[in-house]
């Protein structure tokens, strides 16, 4: 929404010279952030009601046990025994929440720039335990808002607005002002040994191994040791670069995702992984899932990735040192992907979901695409996929591998 208005000049000004100044009017949305104290958010971070899902995001899977981002909201806790009928039971409120990773009976999620751990021996009786400061960056936003970092932005309100001015912009301290308004503020920006862990999509930026939890912000990896789940330690940081996205584990590896390419550490030594590789690609954004011999690599243009390139790359890993592009597969706008056995599923955006026979990496064969949905992420196990879309998650049945049968979908409701 962006009005711009020229108005005839009134007059001529003559100092030493004559000059025509043009008066212009524009419209803005204004977004005034909506603070709580941090005493407040943290007694309420515990099990409320539920609620309606609105903006889906991350999901994370643990027993019978869906745990559903709403994205910068909280965290939906539904009751998956039936998958054919999932139930909402309880909503955790963590504003600024974008991820989620459980262990046992502990959740951990992102309060923006903090991570809460967060006790779900009941998980319809979640209880807020500790925060760790500083283990993601800070939001970044448009025209340069920097919020209160005393408290906490727990929401925004809306008014649209037009002001006049003969030269410069528009600016002010305590708002965020868009020409051009897109739903919100806009940043720019099962182990061994012990209790079980859960599953991530690919979209993730938490990832449980055994007693540690890894995290990625937009520059480094960090390690926690969680053998005592409530007080995670800080044991180690790697720095990456820039443009860190996303983390996925397969067996003694983390594959991590960047908008300019892979990067693949060892955890060997678990408190403490060591880089074994990368892999460079055009700049887009990076999710990726891994097998024992390729990666598999969604690349997509997006606003704060840079780029214009679309499409799945297959790697062969085979060469950890050496990870080398064997095949490129042309997708719409591809986002997370997930992989079973010899299935790939791809969460190709607006362009729906789309499920291959991957038995032959280099020719992958196309079984079936679910299109009318725009798709997010994606979670396959045990011949169950759930399917974060921006209308809701789905959850599909592969057990007949020939073809995908959608159980249920609890729908967004705006």
């Amino acid at each position: 929404m962006k009005k711009i208005s020229l108005l005839l000049p009134l007059m001529f000004c003559i100092v030493l010279q004559s000059c025509l100044k043009d008066k212009l009017t524009q419209t803005y949305t204004l977004f005034t952030p909506i603070y709580k104290s941090k005493t407040e958010v943290y007694g309420n971070i515990k099990s409320n009601a539920p609620r309606d899902i609105s903006a889906p995001g991350k999901i994370f899977i643990i027993g019978n046990y869906i745990f559903l981002n709403e994205i910068d909201k909280g965290i939906h806790v539904i009751d998956n025994s039936n998958p054919a009928n999932p139930v909402k039971k309880s909503f955790i409120d963590i504003p600024g929440n974008l991820d989620i990773a459980v262990k046992g009976n502990t959740l951990y999620a992102d309060l923006y720039s903090d991570m809460v751990v967060v006790d779900i021996a009941d998980p319809l009786q979640a209880r807020f335990v500790r925060f760790i400061p500083h283990v993601f960056p800070e939001r970044i936003y448009s025209n340069g808002f920097i919020g209160d970092s005393s408290r906490v932005i727990v929401g925004w309100t809306k008014k649209d607005t037009t002001v006049r001015f003969n030269t410069g912009r528009f600016m002010a301290a305590d708002v965020i002002a868009l020409s051009s308004y897109q739903g919100g503020p806009q940043n720019i920006g099962v182990g061994a040994g012990g209790a079980p862990v859960g599953i991530a999509g690919s979209m993730a930026r938490f990832s449980i191994v055994n007693d540690h939890l890894y995290t990625v912000n937009r520059f480094r990896l960090s390690t926690y040791n969680i053998t005592d789940q409530f007080s995670p330690v800080h044991t180690s940081t790697q720095q990456l670069g820039w443009d860190i996205e996303t983390i996925y584990p397969f067996q003694n590896k983390l594959f991590i995702g960047s908008a300019t390419g892979m990067f693949i550490f060892s955890i060997n030594n678990p408190a403490s992984p060591v880089r074994e590789g990368s892999f460079t690609h055009f700049r887009a954004c990076d999710p990726v899932v891994a097998d024992n011999n390729y990666a598999y690599v969604t690349l997509r243009n997006g606003n704060t990735c840079g780029g214009m390139i679309n499409e799945l790359e297959v790697v062969n890993i085979s060469n950890l040192s050496a990870p080398v592009l064997a095949k490129t597969y042309p997708m719409t706008n591809p986002h997370g992907l997930a992989k079973d056995n010899q299935l790939l599923f791809i969460c190709d955006g607006r362009d729906g979901l789309k499920m291959y026979n991957a038995a032959d990496p280099l020719n992958l064969i196309m079984i079936k695409t679910i299109s009318g949905i725009e798709t997010y992420d994606a979670i396959a196990w045990n011949n169950n996929l759930l399917v974060v879309a921006k209308d809701g998650l789905y959850q599909f049945d592969y057990s007949n591998p020939a073809d995908l049968v959608q159980k249920s979908k609890l729908s967004v409701k705006r």
